[in-house]
């Protein structure tokens, strides 16, 4: 009797490598939902594109844990309708989904302040 032992790739929890591009973008625009959860959180906004069509996009960042203990986050930190500047790597389908790992930043719109950072490196315009 023989034994067959059959392998199947496992993939990351954190390996995104395929699935966002490796640049990073900048989009404007106003929160519509936040979901504040372990083991990610995700913001949605509203964006305005080039054709005055409003395009929903989501940004997926760390969860709930680290956004208190990192960046100081409460519940009244961002809100609905407060006006945010993202930047993270788009998915590489072209989908509007972004994922906040690295290089990557959330920033209040009005008041410029920076409330979510994954560092400077590769980002001239946090240094």
């Amino acid at each position: 009797m023989g034994l067959l032992a059959v392998s199947v790739p496992a993939r990351a929890h954190h390996g995104d490598a395929d699935r966002y591009d490796p640049n990073v973008i900048t989009v404007t625009g106003v929160i519509a939902e936040l979901q504040l959860v372990n083991p990610h959180s995700i913001v949605a906004f509203d964006v305005t594109d080039a054709n005055g069509q409003t395009v929903r996009w989501q940004a997926e960042m760390g969860g709930t844990q680290q956004l208190s203990k990192q960046f100081g986050w409460t519940k009244s930190t961002v809100k609905v309708g407060d006006k945010i500047t993202v930047t993270g790597r788009r998915a590489k389908s072209g989908s509007p989904y972004m994922n906040l790992t690295e290089r990557s930043s959330i920033v209040l719109t009005d008041s410029g302040k920076e409330i979510f950072s994954t560092g400077t490196k590769n980002r001239p315009d946090l240094q």
